[in-house]
């Protein structure tokens, strides 16, 4: 695929070529998705609201729910419920949201229907008793500071009153009472003020009113995804991770399909291609038996890259067999009557087939000579010392760069020339066998490139 941007036709390539590969993984996934469901069930879920009395802030509600998560109402809840469980465990368990109004929501969870309506009822108690601790305490701290307070205002309730009079009396007297009208309006507004702190002041100190709004529900199924999403989440997950797979692979693929790009790797010409027909797609494997992993393996992947073009349908045996005598015929001129050994990938099957082709019908030419055939290892090329020429026979899109190199070099190293190489296509019989031959006709090949 190389650097080619992924479009739309091409994962439908994708999808159409390797659609029994994405089944099996999808199969998978979602067996995956339940075992995991099995394992890490979130159980059962219910809840239960506190209401809390008075006109709270926002700031005050989320303060409340932090003394709901406390660790001294969780050890508290922990205790009465008697559970095996610790308080850390009960943290992950419960949760505690503010709702619409002065409403605190407390939500537990736990492995049966019974257990999720205790925690969640016995964390309500534990709260609401909790939280009204809290208010009494603060309330007796302050309450002496709340005595010093109202004490001061009625010291000051009792020297405006004093003012009051004086102003009274003052007021009979003078000649012009305007100022002295001002002035004990205002001290007048300042009683007024004076008396409502005190009233402010004396219903301060009491604890809140704070009530559960009844038992929580019994859960009559799990919380968050059942089985199904699971199994679901698990194949779609499988499936996208296969895509990304594929292309990936496809991407990173650095074999080379391009005749130029072969003969540039080992520094010599393509001298011809030739057609094999694939083994495996006529039914004839007699010859080369797979393994049951490899049928399963061909089965789910394929037997080609899925980025690939499908096969091309094989012409009759009289056009093979004439393109692979004008590839000896090339041979020939381009070895110039040397020894010529003929090497091929040990793991290249359909090449195998080219080069005893080609062998075979280079004993059955005019010439009657027979080639040597070499198999070595892609990655560690060893070819034996001695003159002579080297035939390359590879089939295309088997072989990366580096390997092609190494070839190269290590013919170079025997004192051995690479002449060139065949490159070999694989294709399909038409109709699932091969057409019978025809008789080879000598003048048709005569003056033939």
């Amino acid at each position: 695929m190389g650097d080619d941007a992924v479009r739309l036709s091409l994962l439908g390539r994708l999808l159409r070529r390797r659609w029994r590969f994405f089944a099996a993984i999808a199969a998978l996934g979602a067996l995956l998705g339940a075992g995991v469901w099995l394992l890490m069930s979130p159980g059962y879920q219910t809840s239960t609201d506190v209401l809390l009395g008075g006109v709270r802030t926002n700031d005050e509600m989320v303060t409340q729910t932090q003394v709901a998560m406390s660790s001294v109402v969780l050890d508290r809840t922990a205790a009465a419920l008697g559970w095996p469980e610790s308080r850390s465990q009960l943290e992950q368990q419960v949760q505690v949201s503010v709702g619409d109004g002065n409403v605190i929501t407390i939500k537990g969870t736990a492995d049966t229907p019974e257990r999720a309506r205790q925690l969640t009822d016995q964390l309500a108690r534990e709260y609401v008793s909790y939280a009204t601790e809290l208010a009494t305490n603060i309330g007796d701290v302050s309450t002496q500071v709340f005595r010093e307070r109202r004490e001061a205002l009625r010291q000051e309730v009792v020297k405006v009153n004093e003012r009051i009079t004086e102003l009274a009396a003052e007021l009979n007297s003078a000649p012009d009472s305007t100022q002295l009208r001002s002035e004990l309006q205002d001290l007048r507004t300042s009683l007024t003020q004076a008396m409502r702190e005190l009233d402010e002041a004396g219903s301060g100190g009491a604890p809140p009113n704070m009530a559960v709004m009844g038992q929580a529900e019994l859960p009559t199924q799990g919380a968050g995804p059942g089985l199904l999403g699971y199994a679901a989440g698990g194949a779609v997950i499988a499936f996208v991770l296969g895509v990304f797979g594929h292309l990936a692979a496809a991407r990173a693929d650095r074999r080379l399909r391009a005749e130029s790009e072969i003969a540039a790797a080992l520094g010599s010409p393509v001298l011809a291609t030739v057609d094999v027909p694939d083994e495996h797609a006529d039914g004839d494997r007699a010859a080369n038996q797979p393994t049951r992993k490899a049928q399963l393996t061909a089965l789910v992947l394929g037997r080609q890259p899925w980025y690939e073009p499908p096969l091309p349908v094989a012409g009759d045996e009289f056009s093979r067999d004439i393109r692979y005598r004008r590839a000896l015929a090339r041979l020939h001129d381009a070895a110039a009557r040397q020894p010529l050994l003929v090497i091929v990938p040990g793991d290249d099957a359909a090449a195998h087939q080219a080069a005893a082709r080609l062998a075979a019908s280079s004993v059955a030419g005019p010439r009657d000579e027979t080639l040597t055939v070499l198999a070595v290892a892609p990655d560690r090329p060893a070819v034996p010392d001695g003159a002579g020429s080297v035939l390359v026979v590879l089939t295309t899109g088997t072989r990366t760069a580096w390997e092609l190199v190494g070839i190269a070099e290590a013919c170079a190293d025997a004192d051995r020339r690479v002449v060139g190489a065949i490159v070999a296509h694989r294709t399909q019989p038409e109709g699932g066998r091969t057409v019978a031959p025809r008789p080879p006709a000598e003048d048709v090949l005569t003056g033939s490139e």
